[in-house]
């Protein structure tokens, strides 16, 4: 899946293109089911064209889960056959595709389907991520802004396996689906703030939606508290935004450098899922024929989990 233009949705389009093969320290997988990134609608919008330099054709997809068929020098303890889940670099990207690179990766946890699995490893990553940087352990208090999305749904599940207790903004019809995450519901929007202290107060937050740092700051009383990975005003508030782009790519531009890539969550979320504790909510799959649709639905904002392509 790629686009050459910006534009709408429309201009993403499947492309026939020499197939990518495992190098040092990768492997390649026959794809199964493969994430959106609703950054990289963004990306494709024009609505970053300023702070994300695009080389063109830009081939989109960071995360993915099938069958190892490709083992690159270097490479232990998986073998061709194997069922895995993982991610590709964040510079390569392409793994919205029929073949993937993956340069980090687990094994497929057996509880999860193969959408749920090719959806998890960008927000599983971003969730460890942020939830590391913030120190959130038992006994803590987090707000998740934007917690029935792909990774606000996966950070929630996180965030409550580490022993904090989670409150989650999203619409009212998504507060059932909260609770069933176990998180504590609020509504998004003007008096967040006297909401939030009703429920008890927070000790961070981890802001997934962006558009509401005012209100996220009084919460806290402290920008160190607050890390987001979607509003990109964030420096001018004094907070971090988190993400693992090189500095050529966006780091400059947002006024914050890379983060280190949680990497290690992927083994943390094998055992949860293992341990029923992790679930990958799919909010909807398209064949990759149909990506249009799916950006379509990725810009609406509402999808509840994870948007999934099928090769």
């Amino acid at each position: 899946m790629q686009f050459t233009e910006y534009g709408p949705p429309a201009v993403v389009h499947v492309a026939e293109v020499e197939e990518p093969h495992a190098g040092s320290g990768t492997v390649r997988v026959a794809v199964r089911a493969t994430g959106l990134s609703p950054g990289e609608t963004l990306i494709r919008s024009g609505r970053l064209r300023d702070l994300v330099p695009m080389v063109l054709p830009y081939r989109t997809g960071f995360d993915a889960a099938g069958v190892v068929d490709e083992i690159g020098a270097g490479v232990t303890g998986v073998r061709v056959g194997d069922e895995v889940f993982g991610m590709a670099t964040v510079t390569a990207r392409g793994a919205n595709a029929e073949f993937a690179v993956l340069a980090e990766w687990a094994p497929k946890p057996e509880a999860w389907s193969w959408e749920e699995a090719g959806g998890a490893a960008g927000s599983v990553e971003t969730g460890t991520r942020v939830l590391d940087r913030l120190g959130v352990g038992a006994g803590d208090r987090v707000l998740v802004h934007g917690a029935a999305g792909g990774v606000g749904a996966v950070a929630v599940q996180l965030a409550i396996a580490r022993g904090a207790t989670v409150i989650g903004t999203a619409s009212e019809s998504n507060h059932d689906f909260l609770r069933s995450l176990g998180a504590e519901p609020t509504t998004y929007g003007p008096g967040l703030p006297g909401r939030v202290r009703a429920l008890g107060g927070v000790d961070t937050v981890f802001d997934c939606a962006g558009g509401a740092l005012p209100d996220l700051l009084e919460i806290t009383g402290d920008p160190a508290r607050v890390v987001t990975i979607a509003d990109f005003e964030a420096g001018a508030h004094g907070v971090h935004m988190s993400h693992g782009a090189p500095a050529d790519e966006t780091g400059d531009a947002v006024g914050s450098a890379a983060d280190p890539l949680a990497v290690h969550g992927l083994r943390i979320a094998v055992e949860l899922a293992g341990q029923g504790l992790l679930h990958v909510p799919v909010a909807a799959t398209y064949p990759l024929e149909e990506a249009a649709a799916a950006h379509e639905l990725s810009e609406t904002r509402h999808a509840r989990g994870k948007i999934v392509l099928v090769p």
